[in-house]
């Protein structure tokens, strides 16, 4: 039984097996050798690497904005501030232009006629006072009886209207209209008014008609009117005085 184990080991093959063994060795340490040039011992274990630290090449490094571009941004960046805005620069259009200024007309139109509203208030309380103010209207209520052509106003026996009526006059009267005869400054104290009429009447023929009222005058305005209407019974036109209250 000696014998093979001795055949076994023989001089031959131990040689061999220092060859393989030496082979294996010098693997190895051509292996080895990339973890040994980096600093790190062979068959070092991976939770060891997170302590090395490895350097990023130079050619690796981002590269940064150079500072010399930095003023250029900044003055782009002040003069786009610095413009107006696109809105601002464009031209307004003319159609616009005459929109606004017609605006403006009409709002100076009103201002003028609201002025010229109070000022004609205004002269008419410095020029006839409440306490001497008298007034006369005329209003028409007509229809085949009598068409007037004139009229004449009397206070105290003295003239102060005499109007002359035109076709349109005649026309904004019979639709309602009121006429300030006259307006004017009277005392306190008793007065006669007179007022006469004159124009065609029933069946064509000229048509002269006067009233007469007599009224007295306080210390507050006054204000009277001449109305003329038709009296259906009597087929021929009437002439009232009344007073305004």
């Amino acid at each position: 039984m000696s014998t093979p184990y001795l055949t076994q080991f023989s001089p031959t093959r131990l040689r061999q097996g220092l060859h393989h063994l030496t082979l294996m060795v010098l693997l190895m340490l051509c292996i080895g050798l990339p973890a040994v040039a980096t600093g790190a011992p062979i068959g070092a274990n991976s939770d060891n690497n997170t302590s090395t630290s490895t350097s990023i090449p130079a050619a690796e490094v981002p590269v940064s904005v150079p500072a010399a571009q930095a003023p250029a941004d900044e003055t782009a960046a002040t003069s786009a501030s610095s413009q107006p805005p696109a809105a601002a620069t464009q031209p307004v259009p003319a159609e616009e232009k005459k929109r606004s200024l017609d605006a403006r007309v009409q709002d100076l139109k009103k201002q003028a006629k609201a002025l010229n509203r109070d000022l004609f208030i205004l002269e008419e309380e410095l020029l006839f006072p409440s306490n001497t103010q008298l007034a006369v209207f005329l209003s028409i209520d007509v229809g085949s009886y009598f068409r007037l052509d004139s009229v004449q106003l009397k206070i105290n026996g003295k003239e102060v209207a005499n109007h002359l009526y035109t076709k349109r006059e005649l026309d904004a009267l019979q639709r309602g209209g009121v006429q300030r005869l006259w307006l004017g400054n009277v005392k306190s104290g008793e007065h006669e008014l007179i007022a006469t009429f004159t124009g065609p009447g029933p069946n064509n023929r000229d048509y002269r008609r006067a009233t007469t009222v007599k009224f007295k005058k306080g210390a507050a305005a006054k204000f009277m009117e001449l109305k003329i209407r038709d009296v259906t019974a009597k087929l021929q036109p009437e002439f009232v005085v009344r007073e305004w209250e």
